[in-house]
């Protein structure tokens, strides 16, 4: 049994299938570029800690932390805030 478009995407024409899985696939790229900007930031993080570490610092910033808890915050609410803290944990991991 082959499987319609419109049954894979849940519409009920096939206008919207066409359309759902166009943006479907505009997603799929958008992910592909989040998840390298994601791992990039890490490799830049790795950087900054070691560098603080080597200087005698601490590897943990907090104040440098809430700045970017609160940057994220103010432009995505509250959902943001826990974007933010699962960048943060994956970049320095967990404190």
């Amino acid at each position: 049994m082959t499987t319609t478009s419109a049954e894979k995407t849940g519409a009920r024409t096939d206008e919207a299938a066409d359309l759902i899985t166009g943006a479907r696939e505009r997603i799929d790229a958008l992910d592909d570029r989040i998840i390298g900007l994601v791992q990039e930031r890490m490799a830049v993080s790795a950087v900054i800690q070691d560098a603080r570490i080597a200087s005698g610092g601490r590897r943990v910033n907090l104040s440098r932390e809430m700045e970017v808890l609160g940057r994220y915050r103010d432009a995505l609410g509250k959902p943001g805030t826990s974007l933010a803290m699962t960048l943060l944990e994956l970049c320095r991991g967990r404190i």
